[in-house]
């Protein structure tokens, strides 16, 4: 659902506190557990957020040219049934999609403002995984990515955005489900993972990336730069913090 309205974001506005760089040196990104299913609402995020801590980017797909009015965040939480995902972006412009399908999947995503997941469950099969977009006024689309090209996911995600024009920034959550992105979720395997934005209305657009592709021209299809995505169980988490997720 896509909801409009500058008050409603005091919550996102202050879990994109400027003090830290606009990139996050580590490789890995740590998915907190959560113990039970949480409701997205990207304009009103729930407590469990809170709990995860986020990886940032602002530079190019090359490591390059950092641009903090793009900087864009990353936090994921993890149930045995769900990944949670959730964006939140800072922009200088808009270029969206007027039309989708009457469930919001939009095909070619891509050629307009979009946030993206590359997800890999299984790192033994390199040009295996799946990609995940969404875009600031809520459109989305989910694929599988093999040798033979491209295919619809249909993995069933939820979704939930709001976009602030006035602040020029964006949120977006998605849930999807565990089935399909792996048959037999395992919290101690260590998947892999990159994260990606693109924004502008003109040739060459901007192209940020969690992890570098280092590629001559922009290209996000690099399975071999991906990061890592760990699982944090339930059992570690608790003993971290004495008390399991702040609220």
């Amino acid at each position: 659902m896509l909801e409009l309205s500058a008050s409603i974001l005091l919550s996102f506005l202050a879990m994109m506190q400027t003090d830290p760089p606009c990139f996050t040196a580590s490789s890995e990104l740590v998915a907190s557990y959560v113990a039970h299913e949480i409701k997205l609402d990207a304009a009103h995020p729930a407590a469990e957020w809170r709990g995860a801590s986020p990886i940032t980017f602002c530079s190019d797909w090359e490591g390059k040219n950092p641009d903090p009015g793009r900087e864009t965040r990353v936090r994921v939480l993890w149930s045995p049934r769900t990944l949670y995902l959730r964006f939140e972006c800072r922009y200088r412009e808009l270029y969206l999609f007027a039309d989708a399908d009457a469930n919001g999947r939009r095909d070619h995503l891509w050629d307009r403002d979009v946030a993206e997941a590359f997800l890999q469950p299984d790192p033994s099969r390199e040009r295996y995984y799946r990609e995940f977009e969404v875009s600031p006024n809520g459109m989305w689309i989910d694929l599988d990515i093999s040798p033979s090209g491209l295919a619809d996911l249909k993995s069933g995600l939820q979704r939930s955005v709001v976009l602030d024009e006035k602040l020029r920034t964006w949120a977006a959550e998605l849930a999807i489900p565990m089935k399909s992105l792996t048959a037999h979720f395992d919290s101690k395997a260590v998947w892999r993972a990159n994260f990606y934005r693109v924004e502008g209305t003109k040739k060459p657009r901007t192209y940020l990336s969690w992890q570098p592709t280092n590629t001559r021209e922009p290209n996000f299809h690099v399975p071999s730069a991906f990061g890592k995505l760990r699982f944090v169980a339930a059992a570690e988490q608790s003993s971290k913090s004495g008390r399991g997720i702040e609220r």
